[in-house]
């Protein structure tokens, strides 16, 4: 990886008339802007289709892309909607959050209008999409009406047993009753991929890479365990065994869970990990650069008895190690990883992260905490590193400020040498930029010194996150020059 820096904006933090950032015209500004400011990267969060809690990391699919995502403005341009439609919905009056609601309740109508008006010309293209996509987007389709029809009900708690289990007569049972609701599913993909394609092209023209985000587990409610239980950890009747989450941390007293059924890594490894080189080859398709959320599972994860509330009773199992981690290299020669090493790491943990070749990550915020020893202090670097100010689950740098211990923001003003002349964000940043990492990425929310009321995410919370938006007017030529100088002094 080239040394090189980026910003972490999510696409649904994006400015838009629609209640949330899309693949639109904002998103091609924003790419001007990252050129401007000589940023060779754009990370985002998982772009899935989201589901609990409006979470990038519960999506229903893998594979999928969220409609959500989808531009209005777009489908309005090539007659697949009328400004009128659009206009006539309440988005809400809050330009500054994502109201999910209004999206929940609204959206849908609306691409169900374009999916009627564009069927029939697309006909084609919709079919040599479905070929190109045939591992999973008939599946997800199929899964998504089901959904539907049993009133939004995660599988397991299906009425049809059959279909619960999938069996093969019940599964072709309901894709004669449900072909209509199938077809407009896998309509959306087809306008979400071709919208992605475009603004990725665009990117490439502008030197700007994607970075995006790869979660370890799915969740129960997907497409994805529904359509192959047998490389999850379930029983007879397809309900878990055990789920996944963290141990109590600085985060959490009684830890995360997650809830998201575990992998059956034994049964993966005897399919020689396919689902999971195919799952990577369509993240490949988005991203130029994949950051695997919570590389340390795959050296050993918390396993929590299935039913319990909280992941205190948990216990660490020995993943798949490097003989996942050279399986997945090989069938993706060209496609570059960052392995997120953070959370509660052992040697172990850090020799598999060596051994794989990836780059770790390194958190500012996190550096101050327990003397020069510490591993996230900049001269502990090394090259094949990435930098953040922060990512989605921490503060913002202003908030991490107000909240940290005294002696803490003491020897960062000393480390770093903040001053009011700069402001402490933008000494944060300068030495994340400085450090001798090949990359640097700080939270959009730091270049703009906004406060932790505007951070994406409360590690541990279910409600009330991932609804921040960026004011239009903030992304400027000055801030773009402020950005760009910075990143010329420190070669990046």
């Amino acid at each position: 990886m080239k040394r090189g820096s980026g910003i972490l904006f999510h696409l649904s933090s994006l400015p838009s008339s629609y209640g949330i950032g899309t693949l639109g015209k904002e998103a091609f500004n924003f790419i001007d802007f990252l050129a401007k400011s000589g940023q060779r990267y754009w990370q985002i969060l998982p772009v899935g289709p989201t589901g609990f809690g409006d979470s990038p990391y519960q999506s229903f699919s893998t594979f999928a892309g969220n409609p959500y995502f989808i531009d209005l403005d777009i489908l309005i341009e090539e007659g697949l909607l009328t400004q009128e439609e659009v206009s006539a919905v309440n988005w809400g009056k809050d330009a500054c959050h994502v109201d999910y609601g209004i999206l929940y309740l609204e959206r849908a109508e609306l691409l169900r209008k374009a999916f009627y008006r564009g069927r029939r010309d697309d006909a084609d293209r919709v079919h040599a999409f479905v070929i190109e996509n045939r591992e999973w987007v008939n599946d997800y389709a199929l899964y998504m009406a089901c959904k539907a029809h049993f009133k939004m009900k995660s599988w397991e708690e299906w009425s049809d047993e059959a279909l619960r289990l999938s069996q093969p007569k019940a599964i072709e049972r309901y894709r004669n009753l449900l072909e209509e609701d199938i077809q407009y599913h896998i309509y959306i993909q087809y306008l979400f991929f071709r919208q992605w394609e475009s603004l990725r092209s665009y990117g490439k023209e502008k030197g700007v890479r994607f970075i995006g985000d790869l979660p370890i587990y799915v969740p129960l409610d997907s497409a994805d365990v529904w359509t192959h239980p047998e490389f999850f950890q379930l029983d007879e009747k397809q309900y878990p065994l055990a789920v996944g989450g963290v141990p109590p941390d600085c985060f959490s007293k009684t830890g995360q869970l997650w809830g998201t059924p575990l992998y059956d890594w034994d049964a993966l490894k005897k399919d020689h990990y396919s689902w999971w080189i195919r799952r990577i080859g369509a993240c490949a398709k988005l991203f130029d650069v994949i950051r695997i959320d919570h590389f340390r599972g795959f050296e050993s994860y918390w396993s929590v008895p299935y039913g319990e509330t909280t992941a205190v009773n948990g216990k660490w199992i020995t993943g798949p190690g490097i003989d996942f981690i050279n399986r997945i290299k090989e069938q993706s020669p060209y496609v570059e990883f960052i392995a997120e090493d953070l959370g509660f790491l052992t040697q172990k943990v850090r020799d598999l992260v060596t051994a794989s070749g990836f780059p770790g990550m390194k958190i500012l915020q996190f550096a101050f905490e327990s003397g020069d020893c510490n591993d996230y202090l900049p001269h502990n670097y090394n090259r094949n590193s990435v930098v953040y100010t922060g990512t989605h689950d921490n503060t913002t740098i202003k908030g991490w400020l107000q909240g940290t211990k005294e002696e803490e923001i003491i020897f960062a003003s000393k480390y770093l040498g903040l001053n009011r002349e700069e402001g402490p964000s933008w000494g944060l940043i300068r030495g994340g930029m400085s450090s001798v990492s090949d990359l640097f990425i700080a939270q959009m929310q730091d270049y703009l010194d906004l406060p932790g009321s505007d951070r994406m995410n409360i590690p541990g919370t279910a409600q009330g996150n991932w609804t921040w938006r960026l004011e239009k007017s903030r992304l400027t030529d000055e801030l773009a020059e402020k950005i760009g100088k910075m990143t010329r002094m420190y070669g990046r």
